[in-house]
């Protein structure tokens, strides 16, 4: 059997995100998930090994019951056996809100031995606080004399 690439682990992830179990199962037991920005919003950026990468999974389908990455919508921009990057756009109603969010992903892969040892994936904070927030980012607050996004 034939072990993934980069781009196979990749496109099998965001097909399988409605399943946290099964999409953490393509990690490594020690694999990461970050989102550095994250930051941002007051959440924790790295997840690492499958058990909190699920949690984190099932988090997002919480908060977007119907969260989903269109096949169409998934650019592979540079490809290595072993590293991938690329970008791909989730369409998702809040639950908290109703309102329809639309989000650019951009998704970094190393593969190692068929498993992905690190997911990193940036994407539009104001976008998602827009969306779950019942008076968008005017419920975060005004910032303080320091402002820093990592």
């Amino acid at each position: 059997m034939k072990m993934k690439d980069s781009k196979a682990l990749l496109l099998e992830y965001l097909v399988s995100i409605r399943e946290p179990e099964r999409a953490a199962s393509l990690f490594a037991y020690d694999g990461a998930f970050e989102l550095p920005f994250l930051r941002s919003l007051g959440v924790e950026p790295r997840y690492t090994g499958r058990h909190e990468i699920t949690a984190l999974l099932r988090r997002l389908l919480e908060l977007y019951p119907n969260f989903a990455f269109a096949p169409d919508d998934v650019r592979i921009l540079i490809e290595t056996p072993d590293k991938t990057f690329a970008e791909y756009v989730a369409h998702a109603r809040a639950a908290a809100t109703g309102r329809t969010l639309h989000q650019l992903f951009t998704g970094y892969l190393v593969a190692e031995a068929g498993e992905i040892k690190l997911l990193r994936e940036s994407f539009n904070p104001l976008a998602m606080a827009q969306a779950q927030l019942p008076n968008g980012v005017a419920d975060i607050g005004p910032p303080s004399d320091v402002v820093q996004s990592f």
